[in-house]
């Protein structure tokens, strides 16, 4: 059961990813989760940089549920996003439902002043 859910998330993955790409102007807010920790990081495609990450990692003296430090995983993504001029992102949900702790990060993000 498990390796056919993950196949199945690859293949929504790689569909999103044939049409959302990042660019300068507008670069692409992944999206990863694990068991433990919630990843995000904002990708230029054309160049293939990373001008800006976070993770539920660096959040060390964060307390709260797994939901909850997705919230402050986006807002500190977007802090990051504004230090470095980004204003507008697109999401890449990575094939994920958009649904608790993917909406959650991508809540967050909006409030720290992502426009998507």
């Amino acid at each position: 059961m498990a390796l056919d859910k993950a196949k199945r998330r690859l293949k929504i993955r790689t569909r999103i990813r044939s049409v959302i790409s990042g660019v300068t102007e507008k670069p692409r807010l992944a999206v990863f989760r694990s068991n433990s920790a919630i990843y995000a990081q904002l990708i230029d495609d054309l160049k293939g940089v990373t001008i800006a990450q976070a993770s539920s990692i660096e959040l060390k003296s964060a307390k709260g549920t797994k939901v909850e430090l997705s919230k402050e995983v986006g807002k500190l993504l977007a802090k990051k996003a504004a230090e470095k001029g980004v204003s507008a992102v697109t999401f890449d949900r990575g094939g994920y439902l958009y649904h608790g702790r993917i909406k959650a990060l991508a809540e967050g993000a909006r409030e720290g002043g992502l426009n998507f």
